[in-house]
């Protein structure tokens, strides 16, 4: 089987307006513009995605959103579709992220109803998990990350997960300046892959690539993708500036 593709994904969040958005994606494009090994793609704000897309439109840069809803249109206000993303030119959405699940109350059987929903409409998911400090320090958290993965991923079958990739976020570690030490890391993707394998097969999970988030800076990326379980990155606020992602990037490449 050919070795997994490492795939390195930006998460925006809540930042930049679109004129900052356009001039990162600008940014951005000269910096990795010769990486051919690596996946790349940057998660805007719904606001700037239309523009950002154009910006990156002729590069190596993927766009995606940062979450889609279950509906294709309708009165739901303040909610995105599938289909819209794809209007603006992302091939990916993030699902499932910690703030959704813990900041917004998003239980796994509603993010496994956007992730049916989202492969069902032609958009790749990065469907992401992770465990609380307290369920790590508990020692809940294969229990957690089992939870996680076996009611987000019901209802798939071994080829939707061509187009989904698995993000492993320790929550502990986003935004806090923490970073999970690589054998931390390797620890829980093996893990996460031994459940991948459990319910879809080997071949499945020889295959899925699962990215590594949680303070993701240039001078831990190497250690980390030398790892054999480890695919690539969802990168937050490293992804704000162009030369730290880009150097992320290159790390990999």
């Amino acid at each position: 089987m050919a070795a997994r593709k490492v795939f390195v994904a930006g998460n925006w969040k809540m930042n930049k307006l679109v004129a900052e958005a356009v001039t990162l994606a600008e940014d951005l494009k000269p910096l990795v513009a010769n990486v051919t090994n690596v996946d790349i793609a940057v998660c805007p704000t719904y606001t700037a995605l239309y523009a950002v897309g154009k910006a990156l439109a002729g590069s190596n840069i993927q766009l995606g959103g940062q979450d889609a809803y279950v509906k294709e249109s309708g009165a739901y206000t303040g909610e995105i579709s599938p289909r819209m993303l794809l209007d603006v030119g992302c091939s990916w959405t993030i699902i499932g992220h910690s703030e959704r699940r813990h900041i917004l109350g998003e239980s796994d059987a509603f993010l496994n109803e956007k992730v049916r929903f989202a492969l069902a409409s032609d958009i790749n998911v990065m469907f992401c998990i992770g465990e609380l400090l307290e369920e790590r320090k508990g020692g809940t958290m294969k229990d957690v990350l089992e939870r996680q993965v076996v009611k987000g991923l019901e209802g798939l079958t071994a080829a939707d997960l061509d187009r989904v990739v698995v993000a492993y976020e320790p929550v502990w570690a986003i935004g806090t300046g923490e970073t999970a030490t690589p054998d931390q890391a390797e620890e829980a993707h093996v893990f996460v892959r031994g459940l991948i394998e459990k319910i879809f097969g080997a071949d499945a999970a020889a295959a899925l690539r699962i990215q590594y988030g949680g303070s993701v800076k240039p001078d831990n990326a190497a250690e980390l993708i030398a790892r054999e379980n480890i695919d690539g990155f969802l990168v937050g606020g490293a992804a704000l500036k162009a030369d730290s992602f880009a150097d992320i990037v290159n790390a990999c490449a």
